[in-house]
């Protein structure tokens, strides 16, 4: 029997119209074994588009959105791994440039520059995703090691208006095996 602590997933949660059922990520996360931490954008709890008392129950801590302050103590384990779901187009956008000025965005680059498994599920419209800056930022995250699951076989954009009938399937699951499949 094995007494080691469950690896650590940071789960980032964006202002996306599956947010509201990110607990399914966060559940099977659990059942799989990780200790989950919520991080969610401004715009995710600001918008209210996230259910906190659901994802603070399955995750037995509490979402996290904003920056410690000066001396508070460490929040949350390191990370072992990050899954980022759903991803906006302001968040690849914002991540690939760099701009941390969240902290979800502090701890996604971060990851980055640790070297840990980082896997991103995005959602946006086909419109959002006709972008070039869209392309040119999945690219950029796919070149530091970003498992970016976007594409046929993956994840794919849905029609201008038609996200909130797309809410049902998202594939929460996807993110996991993708982060399982990691080496």
């Amino acid at each position: 029997m094995s007494t080691s602590a469950p690896k650590v997933l940071y789960v980032i949660i964006c202002a996306a119209g599956p947010a509201a059922d990110a607990v399914c990520l966060v559940t099977a996360a659990t059942d799989r074994g990780w200790d989950v931490c919520v991080i969610a954008t401004p715009a995710a709890t600001d918008g209210e588009f996230i259910d906190r008392p659901a994802l603070e129950a399955a995750s037995g801590r509490p979402v996290r959105s904003a920056w410690r302050r000066v001396g508070e103590a460490r929040r949350n384990p390191p990370a072992d791994a990050v899954v980022v779901a759903p991803m906006t187009m302001n968040t690849v956008n914002k991540w690939a440039a760099g701009i941390a000025d969240t902290y979800a965005l502090g701890v996604v680059a971060e990851a980055v520059g640790l070297g840990l498994p980082v896997v991103a599920l995005p959602f946006w419209s086909t419109a959002l995703d006709a972008h070039p800056a869209t392309h040119r930022a999945v690219d950029t995250l796919r070149a530091t090691g970003v498992r970016v699951l976007h594409g046929p076989g993956e994840w794919t954009p849905h029609p201008p208006g038609t996200g909130d009938g797309r809410r049902e399937t998202y594939p929460w699951h996807r993110a996991l095996d993708a982060l399982d499949a990691t080496p």
